[in-house]
């Protein structure tokens, strides 16, 4: 995995595709969030669960982001669910990650 900052944000990357991307203050919003690829049905489900956390990101011009689930980790109350952050990171490498990384990820390697 490898990190590099890219258009004002930390972009995580697995294989040089972004695996996610963390903000601080984007576009002025006053927040902290971490935004992940993710499956319309995960982001849907969420989404609509818990709105006040989850949200889709705005896609650029080009499209990018259209199917990608943010969410916010400033939150005090109630406090951030990190295992629920690694599910939908796991679920994000397995949307980007080659074929070969994921059955590692898998097996526990």
């Amino acid at each position: 995995m490898r990190e590099r900052d890219t258009h004002g944000a930390v972009g995580f990357y697995v294989a040089g595709r972004p695996l996610c991307y963390l903000h601080d203050n984007h576009r002025g919003d006053g927040r902290v969030s971490v935004w992940f690829p993710s499956s319309e049905a995960i982001q849907e489900e969420l989404i609509t669960a818990e709105p006040d956390r989850f949200f889709r990101p705005t896609p650029s011009a080009a499209g990018t982001f259209s199917t990608w689930l943010a969410v916010f980790v400033d939150l005090g109350e109630p406090p951030v669910d990190w295992s629920e952050i690694d599910e939908v990171l796991r679920e994000a490498y397995r949307n980007v990650a080659p074929r070969r990384l994921v059955a590692e990820l898998d097996a526990g390697t």
